[in-house]
């Protein structure tokens, strides 16, 4: 992955989560990645945080944008390796970063969130 095309994924995807368009904020994975995030474990009651397919996220993801209307990211850095992408942003819940792995059609396959 190089910098213009990482930041290009940064860019569309909070551009997609501060629009709160499900759809568009699906758009950016497989259909069967999966998410791993500490936030999983305190709304969704998953032990181990983590969710595997569009499905699931998909209802994380729906209640997380019905319970914070005012949701909205900022990008504070963006960090690229060989096929994955850590954004650096400021959320919700302050300081966050979400590491990102992409498969060769350039979807996402896994993804974890990490809190300050």
């Amino acid at each position: 992955m190089d910098k213009q095309s990482a930041l290009k994924f940064a860019k569309h995807w909070v551009q997609s989560w501060n629009s709160h368009d499900l759809d568009e904020i699906l758009s950016h994975y497989t259909d069967d990645f999966e998410m791993s995030s500490p936030i999983i474990v305190e709304r969704m009651g998953v032990k181990s945080g983590a969710l595997k397919g569009k499905g699931a996220v998909g209802e994380y993801w729906t209640i997380a944008l019905k319970s914070i209307p005012d949701l909205h990211f900022e990008i504070l850095s963006v960090f690229t390796g060989a096929n994955s992408v850590v954004i650096h942003y400021k959320g919700h819940k302050g300081n966050a970063t979400e590491y990102f792995h992409f498969n060769d059609e350039g979807k996402v396959f896994k993804a974890v969130a990490h809190y300050e």
